[in-house]
């Protein structure tokens, strides 16, 4: 009997003398700080910067080099959150802003043929209609008034030498006609000089298009030189809608683009079109382009330099798409992080697409099913570096891509 109290209290002794084993012990692990994840220890214990218990950290046999692990406490603090991606349809929208101007297909320089003195301006306005064949200015030219004394003088020669004479009069008056044609005299001022017998001292020149004086340069009593512009027409009846696009947003303007303009002056006026033109040439320094659609202009609603939205529609077309701030770029690649396992992270290179608001298109290197970092990517990017001391996109081969 005494025997086994003796046994019994020897077990007592050494099992309360018996350290005190780690419950993690013979497992794979590290111990971290979750607020300080820089401190990495084989053992428990408290972490030096902020005093608090290491948690320990289960290390993952044959791990991705480009795989990152956070504790719960790191995953909450930096609100990672994950999305599985799914097949969906991506709209093809582009919404441009712009500003109405003139059709330049439809403007047209009034210039005077002859030099001259402005005696009389029958449009003095900015902004007057003038009607084709209107008259725009009596010019007094001394060319051009002796030209038409020439051929008064022609033409009553030719009366008074008719058969008496080898002059052939009817070329010399076809020469003369042919003067005052090329200076600016339309066929029935010719025909009226004929019939009167007598050279007006000034002259009318007309208008030869119609359209919205735009520019008027002169005033009675100036001097026109031979070729000098009286005014600038624009036919008002179509203007340009143009409106400046990103080059990475030119592969979102097609051929069969479907374009609304809309006025915002007009309460939101819609008005479909196609795009007529994109300027070759993007601005070096703003890598920006010019497109423009052609827009009609019933009743003249329209004026130029109204502000107008421009959307460019294309076909939707299926496929992976994703928040944009999801997606790392540094200019020369893009890259995701994806969810393998609880708490497990892995940095992977995609290939983008179209880009809408705040989607963008994945057309490869991740596929549906997966789960992807939507919220705190660029954090996960971070820790990485952090702790590993080198940019996740070195681990990826660029040539595969």
């Amino acid at each position: 009997m005494k025997f086994n109290i003796l046994m019994l209290a020897l077990l007592v002794f050494l099992y309360s003398c018996k350290k005190e084993e780690d419950p993690h012990a013979g497992h794979d692990i590290y111990y971290t700080c979750s607020m300080h994840p820089q401190v990495v220890s084989d053992k428990p214990g408290k972490c030096p910067i902020c005093h608090m218990d290491l948690v320990p950290v289960e290390k993952k046999k044959n791990a991705d080099p480009n795989e990152i692990i956070l504790n719960d406490e790191q995953v909450k603090l930096g609100n990672i959150k994950t999305v599985a991606l799914s097949d969906g349809s991506m709209a093809d929208k582009l919404t441009l802003t712009g500003t109405l101007n003139f059709n330049q297909y439809q403007m047209q320089a009034v210039s005077s043929r002859v030099m001259g003195r402005v005696e009389r301006l029958y449009y003095k306005n900015i902004g007057d209609f003038v009607p084709k064949g209107a008259p725009l200015v009596d010019i007094y030219s001394e060319e051009l008034n002796n030209a038409k004394q020439e051929y008064l003088l022609a033409l009553e020669r030719r009366k008074l030498f008719v058969g008496n004479t080898s002059i052939d009069f009817d070329q010399l008056l076809q020469s003369s006609r042919n003067k005052l044609y090329l200076w600016g005299m339309s066929e029935s001022q010719i025909k009226q000089l004929e019939r009167s017998g007598k050279a007006t001292p000034t002259t009318t020149v007309f208008s030869n298009a119609a359209g919205y004086i735009t520019d008027l340069s002169i005033a009675e009593g100036d001097y026109l030189a031979e070729g000098g512009t009286i005014v600038n027409l624009a036919d008002l009846s179509s203007l340009w809608a143009e409106a400046q696009v990103y080059s990475s947003q030119m592969a979102l303007l097609q051929k069969d683009s479907k374009v609304t303009v809309y006025i915002p002056d007009l309460d939101n006026l819609k008005i479909n079109g196609k795009v007529d033109f994109t300027n070759p040439e993007i601005s070096a320094s703003s890598r920006i382009n010019l497109v423009r659609v052609s827009v009609p202009n019933k009743g003249n609603l329209l004026k130029p330099g109204m502000p107008v939205y421009v959307l460019v529609e294309n076909k939707s077309r299926d496929g992976l798409s994703m928040p944009v701030d999801a997606v790392i770029r540094d200019g020369k690649s893009s890259t995701v992080w994806v969810k393998t396992a609880k708490n497990t992270f892995v940095n992977r290179m995609v290939e983008t697409g179209l880009e809408y608001e705040d989607r963008i298109e994945i057309t490869s290197g991740i596929k549906a099913g997966d789960e992807v970092v939507v919220s705190g990517a660029y954090l996960l990017n971070s820790e990485y570096i952090f702790k590993k001391g080198a940019d996740p996109m070195a681990g990826h081969d660029m040539s595969t891509m």
